[in-house]
């Protein structure tokens, strides 16, 4: 499922009957397996074309989250779709780069769905 995705990837994921909105700002390797930084954003869209549209003037979008560490399992577990790339900013990697200088930084094995506190 994840070999194509990259960073500055737009997802999106569904739930219940909306869908939310990630964002990948790096894929990493680590001991054999990857660990992949994501944003989470706060909005829910009523489908696809709405959140098609709001990537297109991402400014209107808040993040509830501006970086997440997760496991490939765990990002492997919440089934994603790419909508669309595009280059991310210094700002929407600050978070990323504060993560890599924690000497205590953790990666999750919690889902996406958990991470947001969704079921």
């Amino acid at each position: 499922m994840s070999q194509n995705f990259q960073a500055g990837d737009y997802l999106i994921f569904q739930i219940e009957s909306g869908y939310g909105l990630l964002r990948i700002l790096a894929i990493e390797e680590y001991a054999g397996d990857k660990i992949w930084h994501l944003a989470a954003y706060n909005e829910f869209f009523l489908d696809t074309g709405t959140a098609d549209a709001a990537i297109e003037n991402p400014a209107l979008l808040s993040l509830s989250h501006p970086h997440m560490a997760l496991t490939n399992r765990a990002f492997e577990s919440t089934q994603t779709a790419r909508m669309t790339s595009k280059p991310l900013t210094e700002l929407e990697l600050q978070p990323f780069y504060d993560w890599k200088n924690n000497p205590h930084a953790q990666v999750s094995d919690r889902s996406v769905r958990l991470m947001l506190g969704l079921r």
